[in-house]
């Protein structure tokens, strides 16, 4: 069994074959946490969670790139049953444009994220689930920001696609958090000592579907039976087996998600 934690089976890029995605991924031992990124895909993934009785969940939160954050509407769909944890929601300070990417952020833009952010935090204390934690180019105002806001003794919740330096890393596993890895891992070398730093107890699973395939898959929709690929290149980078990597993140997701 394997756990993807992060995906997005209830975006678009499925509507053709939606069920059979998730069945083939069922029938394979593995079960599937689509993350909302918005108000859209944060009410679709509740509702595909809902047709299913075990093995596909939902989180709701927004992007930091989407705008208006609706406090009370989010917090209404994190009541729901379906729903085990807050996010994906963060901090994205990435400049697409290269001519614009040495000015920097503005200060306007990193406060109105910090806002949302806070918002997210707060929903996360009233419904008592975990975090889904977005980062992009902005660990240092992420973990300023987590100091103040810790939100309980347990593990927060779960650090998205980590691209985070050694350091950061070293901060974030003091305060508790998870960390997951994609298909990224299969291609690029750039995080190998920080997944060999990280224990396997604080280590998720992901495939950030329809993103980031692994290879051999790379240029293809990704889906979360890929996860498989990403679950044996970290047991090849830990040197450890591929059984013990399933297990111990399958483990860890049910813990962090509350699971049975």
């Amino acid at each position: 069994m394997i756990i993807d934690s992060h995906t997005h089976v209830q975006f678009p890029q499925f509507n053709e074959d939606r069920g059979e995605v998730v069945k083939r991924a069922l029938d394979n031992g593995i079960w599937m946490v689509n993350a909302g990124a918005d108000k859209k895909s944060s009410q679709a993934a509740i509702e595909l969670a809902h047709k299913y009785t075990e093995g596909v969940y939902a989180t709701v939160g927004q992007h930091p790139g989407e705008n208006d954050f609706d406090y009370d509407f989010y917090k209404l769909l994190a009541s729901d049953k379906k729903v085990v944890a807050i996010g994906e929601f963060g901090f994205e300070y990435y400049i697409r444009d290269p001519n614009l990417r040495k000015f920097g952020i503005k200060n306007e833009e990193k406060e109105r994220q910090r806002d949302i952010f806070l918002g997210h935090l707060k929903i996360a204390k009233e419904v008592s689930k975990p975090l889904i934690v977005h980062c992009r180019e902005a660990f240092s105002d992420l973990i300023y920001i987590l100091k103040s806001n810790i939100l309980n003794n347990k593990s927060p919740g779960v650090i998205h696609f980590f691209t985070g330096t050694m350091d950061d890393a070293k901060k974030l596993l003091e305060m508790g958090f998870y960390f997951t890895f994609g298909g990224l891992i299969t291609f690029n070398r750039d995080f190998d000592e920080i997944i060999k730093f990280i224990p396997l107890e604080n280590l998720l699973l992901e495939t950030d579907a329809p993103y980031v395939s692994p290879e051999p898959y790379r240029g293809k929709r990704n889906e979360p039976i890929y996860i498989i690929e990403t679950a044996e290149k970290m047991a090849e980078i830990k040197n450890i087996s591929f059984e013990q990597v399933c297990k111990t993140t399958t483990q860890n997701a049910k813990t962090i998600f509350n699971l049975t």
